[in-house]
Formats: C-alpha cells, structure tokens, sequence
C-alpha cells in the first residue's frame, strides 16, 4: 500500500469522498489543495463505458485548448523540400527528413510533438517502436499527418495547445488542462474544449454509458471526483 505524505494526507482532509464536485468547484479545489513548490499540472481522468479491446469502441482524437498548457511547445516536422521550407517560416523547431530520423533513432528526443507530410511517412515508420511508446508518432487520425500547405495551421495549433487523447488499456482518457497558476476560468475553458472533443469522438460502436466517472487531479494531489451531469452539460454550454 502507498504511503503519503502529510500535505497530500492534509489535501485530503479538505475533501468530501462522498460527493461529486461540479466542475467550478472541483477546479477551486484543485487550485486551492496544489501542494507542490512548482506549478502543476491540472489534469482530466476518465472512465469510458467502452472497450478497449474492441476495434470498433475506439476512442480518438485532438482537443484544442483555447487557454494553452502553460508551456512551451516544442514542435518537430518531418519534411523535404518546399515542405521543410514551409515549417521553417512556420515556426517549427526541427525540421528534416532522414538526419532527424537518425538521430531520434541515436536516443534523441527533445521535442513534444511530432508532425509528418505524407510523402515522409515512410521515413518515419521505422521509428514507430520509439515514437509511438511515447505518444509522439505522427498519425493521419491525429491530425499530425497533412498536406505542405496545412503545416502553418497545425503548427500554430500545437503552440496554442493542441492536445491528443486515446483510450489506455483500462478504458481511461488522460488528459492535461493547464496549470494550477491558471485563473479558474481558463482552466474551465480548457475543461469544456476537451469534453467537448471526447462527447465528439463517440465511436459507432459505443453502447450505453459513454463516460462513466471523471476526476479532476493535480501532478501531486489526490483525484476529486466530478459530478457528470454539469460536467457534460459543458458541451453546449
């Protein structure tokens, strides 16, 4: 059994196990429970009614946070040509073809996100084992995969922060919302874009509860459970 700390146990002393937050409250919470010198993460746990294993109950897709993560964006493209000459007027941070496969290939890997032209992909497959593990394999579904003339949008998407979700093994989403220092309304802002992008991605073969529990939590801190109802309704709100 994990033992805790006494500021994680004293966090957990200010919360009600019984009850389920509304999303102004849970972010409150998460604000004001933060424990930790540096600035966390405010992050988004769900539990699906889905299954994993089901190719046809997949969950996918891109969340964009009109309030950002609170951090730099370090973006990577994969391109040759005039494609290359685009990301770089772009903005993109390291941009090539078969010297940077290379040298991801030699354990390189400072950058967060990962963007390919079509013509690249065959490049990049071979540093599926590597890339993919890690979140960072570029992928048409994603949107991380796209014609020279729509590197611009993704890009500045990225820097904005843009955001992907897959379902895990255990039927869970993980998502990040930004930082603890962000005022509440930013981070219920970011909430709403990313439910609003999972309630979207709701595959054909989903059958009955599509999301059965959200936590709200922080990088230390304990998970303090949503109530679903105004959670969801931030959808059309």
């Amino acid at each position: 059994m994990t033992k805790h700390g006494k500021r994680y146990r004293a966090t957990l002393e200010q919360l009600d196990p019984t009850k389920a937050y509304s999303p102004e409250e849970a972010v409150d919470l998460a604000k004001k429970t933060a424990f930790a010198k540096f600035d966390e993460t405010v992050e988004l746990h769900l539990r699906m009614g889905v299954d994993p294993r089901n190719a046809s109950q997949q969950v996918r897709g891109v969340a964009l946070l009109p309030h950002g993560l609170g951090k730099s964006v370090r973006v990577l493209v994969f391109a040759q040509g005039e494609a290359s000459r685009i990301a770089e007027a772009a903005g993109a941070d390291y941009v090539g073809a078969d010297e940077l496969a290379k040298k991801i290939e030699d354990g390189w890997l400072e950058f967060d996100t990962a963007i390919a032209t079509p013509d690249m992909m065959n490049k990049v497959a071979k540093l599926g084992r590597i890339l993919g593990r890690r979140g960072l394999m570029p992928n048409p579904k994603s949107g991380t995969v796209v014609a020279a003339e729509d590197l611009p949008r993704v890009i500045e998407d990225a820097r904005k922060g843009r955001v992907e979700f897959k379902l895990d093994r255990t039927a869970i989403i993980h998502l990040p919302l930004g930082k603890v220092s962000f005022d509440s309304e930013k981070l219920i802002g970011n909430l709403s874009a990313v439910v609003e992008a999972v309630v979207r991605a709701k595959p054909s073969g989903a059958k009955g509860q599509y999301v059965r529990s959200a936590f709200l939590t922080t990088t230390m801190g304990p998970g303090i459970r949503l109530d679903l109802r105004p959670t969801l309704s931030l959808v059309s709100s």
